[in-house]
């Protein structure tokens, strides 16, 4: 029977084979391609002619087409066109029928290679579509049919609706379109199920307090006020307002093998992509509501309560970062490809040659076994063995090459033992390795539901679970591999992991790019999410003097955040913009909203190799201080050599990632321990956050899936300009000397008169007001204090402002005019 089976699934995959041999002779298929295009053509264009010649084709016979010439159609496409036009239009769906050459001229253009949209995504709605209008038309119109014959509905909508008619009335009919409709549309696009529910909150919102206003004396104002507050599902919504995600399916069991092992044992991997309906990430669908952190919001909802309860009538005005774009919509899921693979990666037959080769190698050196589990994931299966009583550990993991050469492997890779688990893990590649694709993370409930401040979605574990790890955590991250095993696939996904997770207001990125070519297509983000130095040209910065200078700038901004964190009574960045948005942080005091900042650097080693200590002194520097005050580092390498990865990187960067390398003591400068070496490439790669070494398949990101997230986010509505952090002239800019009024600032004017209206003398304040850079805000102070306007400067404290009133300032400034006239 076995062999049978074989022979019968061996028959089926050579002629899916042969069909694909077909389709990859590019003649036939430019041929079959520009036929489906013309057909589609010809039929709209028959149909069209329908909607006019309707009664002369529709009394027209099928049967007729080949008889004599002086039967005569008024069809533009003839009399086939006719044929196709009344049985389409008035046989079956009506003018929904124009979905056919719609769908047709899909499949020839994507015969051209040309794609324009989904295949199959499009031919299932576009059915649905056609089938719904249909009925629509069908039950509006059933008493006025005479227009194409049946109506406009076709002969299938007006028999379907005359039948629910009659089975549960109009009402019921009407009831069943318009809830399938609605769920059609919302299948189609989550954010219309959004707006549903943001109608109903608003409805049961109004009409609540329409009640409560109705049933409350007139004054009885805090209790009224207190009612209105409760239910008004403006905090409970939250979560009901994000479109409902799939759920992540569990990881697969642990499968047993043993000589009796069952043939439905391992069965296609349906949780590793579902085939579920798309939907959007709830990032993409709330562009405002979700815009801040969820524990931001529960912050919020605390201090509510308290208020309420302390006797306060009036719900705090909260400051909302996002309100400068209140409009930005966050990039939806569609975006990215979904590399759906449908069949299972391991074979049951695979399965069981591996493990009776396992048994076999270990058997040749009289080490027995007492069960064998298997768990498969995307590229690599796991076997855990149980070994029998008494056979010790090392004497497994040394056989590793044997077990490689039995099982005719890429390599394996030997967990002895496997923590809390109690067994030993050898770690297979599988023969047909699944792509991870982007598009599962995002979708995935894991990643949707995280709680984290700044979530990675990096991709599927051993065991199919989506990989979500916290930045903010880490706090920083070293990647480092050979060259192309997946550096620039992993730090794309982690771009577009928290692409998919951020406002603008809250995030922006420091991206170096020695190579210019990796991380250009993220230009297009500058004035949504990139960071630069005042006075440069391009956001992604690839010079090494540039790279010094925005990495020292980012050492002033360290320490500007921690001055504002001192002053604001908090210990890290999320408690101070809790406190800002609750308005208990007065901006004129230089508070500010902080976003977290990731600063990305690509090819770390050419850097080290032409700045050395000028790179490396800063970067210690964010490392060991920034993670407080919203400063990540993210850094990646190709050459995982000591000189490159110092101790003082290794001791303040304890996340770590390692992609394939060539040698153990390079695995060991990665990770401190060997494995990377054994991996398999193709963006496999072995993480480590602490003491927990877990291996990941990292989930692939593309080129074009890339332009179409920086396209979507690029094409609107943005800030000014990109994030300016603060000037950095170096230690080898000359000296100021003493200030020469005479050459006063052209802002010189405008900055007194605001710091005597003010009467508060900030560098933060001249710069926040005027958007200028902080070199120049401390150059007009210096002028400020030769003049005599403002005092000293007096450490944390602001200066103090010499003159009182604005006429006052006027009889300095007729002073400096004349002794500098």
């Amino acid at each position: 029977m076995s062999k049978n089976t074989n022979s019968s699934k061996a028959a089926k995959g050579n002629e899916k084979e042969k069909k694909k041999g077909i389709l990859k002779d590019e003649r036939l298929r430019f041929t079959l391609g520009l036929f489906v295009l013309l057909f589609s053509f010809y039929l709209t264009i028959a149909f069209v002619s329908y909607l006019f010649a309707w009664k002369s084709d529709q009394s027209f016979e099928w049967q007729s087409i080949f008889s004599s010439s002086s039967i005569r159609v008024d069809n533009w496409a003839g009399k086939v066109g006719a044929s196709f036009s009344s049985q389409f239009l008035n046989r079956w769906f009506g003018i929904s029928s124009f979905a056919i050459p719609f769908i047709i001229g899909i499949i020839g253009l994507r015969l051209f290679k040309i794609r324009v949209l989904p295949l199959r995504k499009t031919i299932y709605r576009s059915i649905i579509f056609m089938i719904l209008l249909s009925l629509t038309l069908g039950f509006l119109f059933q008493d006025t049919n005479g227009y194409l014959g049946s109506g406009l509905g076709g002969a299938h909508g007006l028999f379907v609706t005359q039948w629910l008619n009659a089975f549960i009335g109009k009402a019921g009919t009407a009831f069943v379109l318009i809830t399938g409709i609605l769920a059609f549309l919302v299948y189609v696009n989550n954010h219309f199920l959004f707006l549903l529910k943001k109608a109903y909150n608003e409805v049961i919102h109004f009409m609540h307090n329409t009640f409560a206003r109705s049933e409350q004396p007139v004054n009885s104002n805090f209790e009224e006020t207190e009612q209105n507050d409760g239910p008004s599902l403006t905090d409970n919504s939250i979560a009901d307002n994000i479109p409902a995600q799939d759920e992540e399916p569990p990881p697969p069991e642990s499968k047993e093998l043993e000589d009796t092992v069952p043939l439905d044992m391992t069965k296609d991997l349906s949780d590793f992509e579902s085939n579920t309906p798309e939907s959007k990430p709830a990032s993409s669908s709330e562009p405002k509501e979700a815009s801040s952190d969820s524990d931001v919001e529960l912050t919020v909802n605390k201090q509510v309560e308290e208020e309420e309860g302390s006797g306060s009538a009036e719900k705090p005005d909260l400051y909302d970062p996002t309100l400068d774009l209140s409009s930005y919509l966050r990039p939806p899921v569609e975006l990215l490809e979904d590399y759906k693979s449908r069949k299972a990666p391991v074979s049951e037959e695979e399965l069981l040659n591996n493990k009776n080769r396992i048994v076999e190698t270990l058997g040749n050196y009289n080490i027995q076994i007492a069960r064998i589990l298997a768990t498969v994931g995307p590229t690599v299966t796991l076997y855990e063995i149980v070994p029998a009583p008494g056979v010790r550990i090392s004497k497994i993991k040394n056989l590793e090459d044997d077990i490689a050469l039995s099982l005719s492997a890429l390599g394996i890779r030997i967990i002895a033992p496997i923590p809390g688990r109690g067994t030993i893990g050898i770690e297979v590649p599988n023969q047909r390795p699944e792509v991870v694709s982007m598009y599962s993370i995002m979708r995935s409930a894991k990643f949707q539901d995280s709680k984290a401040d700044l979530a990675l979605g990096l991709g599927k574990t051993i065991s199919n679970e989506t990989f979500v790890i916290d930045l903010a955590k880490m706090p920083h991250l070293l990647v480092a591999g050979a060259t192309g095993q997946g550096k620039s696939v992993g730090l794309n996904a982690i771009i577009t992991s928290l692409l998919y997770r951020k406002h603008p207001a809250q995030l922006k990125f420091v991206l170096v790019d020695p190579k210019k070519v990796e991380l250009t297509l993220y230009n297009k983000l500058e004035r949504h999410f990139l960071a630069k130095l005042p006075d440069t040209e391009e956001a992604i910065i690839t010079d090494t003097q540039k790279v010094i200078n925005t990495l020292n700038s980012l050492c002033i901004e360290m320490d500007a955040r921690y001055d504002l964190l001192k002053s604001a009574y908090v210990r890290n960045i999320k408690e101070y913009n809790e406190k800002f948005i609750s308005r208990r942080l007065n901006p004129n005091k230089g508070h500010k909203y902080l976003p977290y900042i990731v600063v990305i650097i690509d090819e770390f080693a050419d850097l080290i190799m032409t700045a050395g200590r000028e790179i490396e002194t800063p970067i210690a520097r964010i490392a060991q201080l920034a993670r407080a005050v919203g400063i990540h580092l993210i850094i990646a390498t190709q050459r995982p050599t000591t000189n490159i990865i110092t101790g003082v990187i290794k001791a303040n960067f304890p996340a770590r990632i390692g992609f394939r390398v060539s040698s153990m003591v390079d695995s060991r400068t990665i990770l401190d321990t060997p494995g990377a070496n054994q991996l398999i490439g193709k963006g496999d790669m072995l993480v480590s956050t602490g003491n927990d070494l877990i291996r990941v398949q990292c989930a692939f990101v593309d080129t074009p899936e890339v332009e179409r997230i920086t396209d979507f986010i690029g094409n609107q509505k943005g800030y000014a300009s990109a994030f300016m952090l603060p000037e950095y002239t170096g230690e080898s800019a000359e000296e100021t000397g003493e200030v020469d009024l005479s050459k006063r600032d052209d802002l010189f004017e405008d900055a007194a008169r605001l710091l005597v209206m003010q009467q508060q003398g900030s560098t933060s304040l001249i710069q926040r007001k005027f958007s200028i850079g902080y070199n120049r805000a401390g150059r007009i102070i210096d002028q400020l204090e030769a003049a005599g306007i403002v005092g000293p400067f007096e450490g944390s404290k602001a200066r103090q402002v010499l003159i009182q009133d604005e006429i006052s300032l006027e009889h300095v400034f007729n002073g400096l005019n004349e002794k500098n006239g």
